[in-house]
C-alpha cells in the first residue's frame, strides 16, 4: 500500500477514520493515526494544538517483568542508561550536544512491564529528531568499559534509593509475596545482581537483541507536525530495523493459599508503616478488572472513603491512607497502606483496614459514591491532558503495558461500565485472608539500636 504517494508498505490504520474507529474511541478526545511498518514498529500519531511544539514517545515492552534469569535482574533499568551512550554515526555526547542546540529535552523510565524513551521540543527539527532516535535504537553501540562504567552508575542509584524505607518495603513485599514470577524483584533488580551486573557485558548485548526490536515497540509523535512528511521521515530512519522480539516463557505466578507476613526494621528515625496487599488479575488480561481495581482503589482509600475519613482526618491515628493498584501486563498486587504517627496505632489500623475491606465485600456499597468515583477518574484525565507531552505520556504508557495503541480509551471506557456488584465480586474473590501478605515496617529505637537496655 502507498501513503500518500511516498510510502510503500505500510498497513495504515487510522481510529478516528471507520465506523468501527468511532465506536471504539469515544472518550479520548484525540483521534489516533496508527501505521504499522513491515518489521512490526507501530507509529501513533496524534495532531495536537501546539505550535510549533511536538512530543515524541518511544516505548518498548520490556521492564523487570522481562528478567527470567537467575542473577540477571536489573538489565530493563540498565538499558534506559545505556540507550543515551551514542551509535557509530553520533558518538557518545554528540548526539546530546545537538539536541540541546535544537531546544530538545530528553528522559526516560522503567516500569515492571515498559521501558520509556520521550523527548520534547521543536517540531521544526522533528526531521533530525527522528533521524537520531532512529539510529540509537537500531544502531546502539557501547564499549565493555563503558558498559562496566553505567553497571557502577546503577550501583550507585541503588544505593541512593535505598535511604529511603519505600524500596526495602517494595523489596520484601514483593519477595514475599512472588515465589516465580519475576515481579518478585523490582525494577532496580536485586541488589546482589547489580553488584556482579558489570561482569555480564555479553548477556547486555542479547538482551538488547531480545527486546530492542521494532515489533516490540511503538512510537507516538502527539504535536504541531505535518503527517506526510513524519512518516515519509520515519519510513527513512526505522524502515531497515530488523529483529523479533524473544519468545519467552514468564513463570506463572501459582495462587497463593495462606496468609503471608513479613516484617522491616528501619534503622533511621521515620514513620511505621502497615501494608496489606493481595494478588489480583491484571489490566493487561482484563480491561474490567484493571476497571474495578480502579474504581476499587479510590473507594477503599480515596479522600472521599469511611477509612481515610477515619484514620487521617478525625483520629489522626495516621499520617496517610492510600491504595497501591497499577496496570500491569500480569497479575500483580492490590495493597492498602497507611502511614502511622505511632507504633501503638497498628492494631487500630489493621482492624480498620479489615472493616473496610468487609464493608466493600459485604455488596453494600454506596452506589453514588462509585459514580462520582468513575467520573472523577475519567474527568481527571481529560482535565491533565493540557500539553503534547501529557496526551502522549498517557498514550505511551497504557499503550505498552496493555498492548494497544488506544487502551487508555478502551480502559477508560471500561471504567464508565463498572457496576457497584462488580466492585464487591471482586473485593469478596481476592481481597482474602489467605490471599494477603502484609507487611510492617518499625523504627528502631535509638537505644535498641545503641545496644543498650
Amino acid at each position: 500500500m502507498r501513503f500518500r504517494g511516498v510510502l510503500v508498505g505500510l498497513a495504515v490504520l487510522t481510529w478516528a477514520g471507520t465506523a468501527a474507529a468511532q465506536k471504539f474511541q469515544t472518550f479520548f478526545p484525540y483521534p489516533l493515526k496508527v501505521a504499522t511498518l513491515p518489521n512490526g514498529l507501530r507509529v501513533v500519531r496524534v495532531p495536537f494544538e501546539s505550535p510549533g511544539l511536538v512530543s515524541y514517545y518511544t516505548v518498548v515492552r520490556v521492564g523487570s517483568r522481562n528478567e527470567v534469569e537467575a542473577d540477571h535482574t536489573g538489565f530493563a533499568h540498565y538499558f534506559e542508561h545505556v540507550m543515551f551512550k551514542g551509535t557509530k554515526a553520533w558518538p557518545e555526547g554528540t548526539r546530546d550536544a545537538l539536541l540541546g542546540r535544537l531546544g530538545f529535552s530528553e528522559n526516560a523510565f522503567t516500569t515492571d512491564d515498559v521501558t520509556v524513551y520521550f523527548v520534547n521540543g521543536p517540531s521544526t527539527s522533528l526531521d533530525k529528531l527522528v533521524e537520531l532516535e532512529a539510529d540509537r535504537f537500531r544502531n546502539l553501540e557501547y564499549s565493555e568499559a563503558t558498559f562496566q562504567t553505567e553497571a557502577k552508575a546503577v550501583l550507585g542509584e541503588y544505593h541512593k534509593n535505598a535511604a529511603n524505607p519505600g524500596l526495602k518495603m517494595e523489596e520484601e513485599l514483593a519477595a514475599t509475596a512472588f515465589k516465580v514470577h519475576p515481579y518478585r524483584h523490582t525494577t532496580l533488580g536485586f541488589y546482589d545482581d547489580i553488584k556482579k551486573m558489570p561482569g555480564y557485558f555479553e548477556y547486555s548485548r542479547e538482551f538488547f537483541r531480545r527486546w530492542y526490536t521494532p515489533d516490540n515497540t511503538l512510537v507516538f509523535v502527539v504535536g504541531d507536525f505535518d503527517d506526510a512528511k513524519l512518516m515519509a521521515w520515519v519510513e527513512k530512519g526505522y524502515g531497515s530495523w530488523q529483529g523479533k522480539a524473544a519468545k519467552l516463557v514468564i513463570p506463572a505466578e501459582p495462587a497463593q493459599k495462606e496468609a503471608r507476613q513479613v516484617h522491616v526494621d528501619w534503622a533511621t528515625p521515620t514513620l511505621p508503616r502497615h501494608l496489606h496487599a493481595w494478588h489480583t488479575p491484571s489490566a493487561g488480561m482484563s480491561l474490567t478488572d484493571g476497571a474495578v481495581q480502579s474504581v476499587l482503589s479510590a473507594y477503599l482509600a480515596g479522600p472521599t472513603s469511611p477509612l481515610y475519613k477515619q484514620l487521617v482526618l478525625e483520629q489522626q491515628l495516621c499520617e496517610s491512607v492510600s491504595t497501591g493498584y497499577g496496570e500491569h501486563r500480569d497479575p500483580s498486587l492490590f495493597s492498602l497502606t497507611a502511614t502511622l504517627k505511632e507504633e501503638r496505632h497498628r492494631a487500630a489500623v489493621q482492624a480498620a483496614f479489615d472493616a473496610a475491606v468487609r464493608d466493600a465485600v459485604s455488596g453494600k456499597l454506596d452506589a453514588k459514591r462509585v459514580q462520582d468515583i468513575k467520573d472523577n477518574l475519567r474527568y481527571s484525565l481529560l482535565m491533565g491532558l493540557e500539553t503534547a507531552d501529557h496526551v502522549a505520556m498517557q498514550l505511551a504508557y497504557f499503550g505498552g503495558v496493555l498492548g494497544g495503541p488506544g487502551s487508555v480509551d478502551a480502559l477508560y471506557q471500561a471504567i464508565a461500565q463498572v457496576k457497584p456488584a462488580q466492585v464487591s465480586a471482586f473485593a469478596k474473590r481476592h481481597l482474602t485472608d489467605s490471599n494477603r501478605t502484609v507487611l510492617t515496617l518499625t523504627p528502631k529505637p535509638a537505644a535498641e539500636k545503641a545496644g543498650q537496655p
